[in-house]
């Protein structure tokens, strides 16, 4: 059985830093694309990042593009996610996400493509 558990996040001042970390088990991690997804309260769930599964390809949602970093071991079967520059309206609870289909480009991945998803982890930004 596929399980991903987050961890890392919490409350931070605007400008400042988290990182977060999603530890993955139940098949072989290194094949599937691995992403990061967010929810804000009211809001529907988007997609924030996403690496591709041999970790050369990256892509991120427009507002955070040089503010945060996707990375990935599969070593070590984690994904991470380091946050820098936060803002209030990163507050959101971040997920992390597996691809369905091993072996896939990242270029049209989306939040319907993904197979198994983590519990969630709270990251509050204050002003």
């Amino acid at each position: 059985q596929v399980q991903l558990v987050e961890s890392g996040g919490g409350l931070v001042q605007a400008g400042g830093s988290l990182r977060l970390s999603c530890a993955a088990s139940g098949r072989t991690f290194g094949i599937y694309a691995m992403a990061w997804f967010r929810q804000a309260p009211g809001k529907e769930r988007e997609f924030v990042a996403a690496v591709s599964w041999g970790g050369s390809s990256t892509k991120y949602l427009d507002s955070v593009k040089g503010r945060f970093t996707i990375s990935r071991d599969n070593a070590k079967n984690m994904v991470y996610l380091q946050m820098d520059s936060l803002k209030p309206e990163d507050t959101a609870i971040y997920y992390c996400a597996t691809d369905r289909t091993p072996f896939q480009t990242i270029a049209t991945l989306s939040t319907t493509r993904m197979g198994y998803w983590g519990q969630g982890t709270q990251v509050t930004v204050s002003s």
